[in-house]
């Protein structure tokens, strides 16, 4: 099995797929993008990076101090949401541990400041730590669009990139199943090739 090694985000060079601009739950699926040569690129990959990804989409502050708890738990409901992307994709039933994040993401947001106890003081009230609560909040946002994407018409669209070894969704235009011009050469190139290959000498 070959190690995949980090690139930084931006030598992907990859625009959004289509639909991701208009659902964050896809473009935090495609946040992971596996390259060829054994390489990929996670922008979610440092507590930084998770934090300009939220930012870029009005998710969080520009600098709430994101740790890599925090982090985690974004890249945690990426996998879920991935998860659900591909039942969809692929006609088959949902993991139940995917639609449980998904779930458990939505109702995540408070609506109250928690009890919370001291040993010395007693019972008292209080918010969650504030990062907590941005991180939570966004959390809840992306899962809730999510459900929406799942459940709309537009999941009829939905599909995985045709061109090996990109591993993003896209919502299909037509009978276009690349999520960018760059995919869309290589599946292309990779056809002719196999073709020249079985052409007979």
């Amino acid at each position: 099995m070959r190690v995949m090694e980090k690139t930084a985000p931006p030598e992907s060079g990859l625009p959004p797929a289509p639909g991701a601009e208009q659902y964050p739950a896809l473009a935090l699926a495609n946040s992971a993008v596996a390259l060829p040569g054994g390489h990929y690129t996670d922008q979610l990959g440092t507590p930084a990076g998770a934090n300009e990804w939220l930012t870029e989409r009005g998710l969080a502050p520009v600098e709430i101090g994101m740790r890599e708890t925090c982090a985690t738990q974004l890249r945690s409901l990426r996998e879920q949401i991935r998860s659900l992307l591909a039942s969809r994709v692929d006609g088959l039933p949902a993991l139940p541990a995917a639609l449980g994040a998904v779930n458990d993401a939505l109702i995540r947001v408070p609506t109250a400041p928690l009890l919370q106890w001291d040993d010395k003081a007693g019972p008292y009230r209080a918010a969650p730590h504030p990062t907590t609560q941005i991180v939570d909040h966004a959390l809840a946002t992306l899962a809730a669009d999510a459900a929406d994407l799942l459940t709309s018409p537009d999941a009829e669209r939905l599909t995985a990139c045709g061109s090996p070894p990109c591993n993003r969704y896209l919502l299909r235009h037509g009978r276009r199943h690349w999520c960018s011009t760059r995919c869309g050469d290589r599946a292309r190139a990779a056809r002719a090739y196999a073709r020249r290959g079985s052409t007979p000498s």
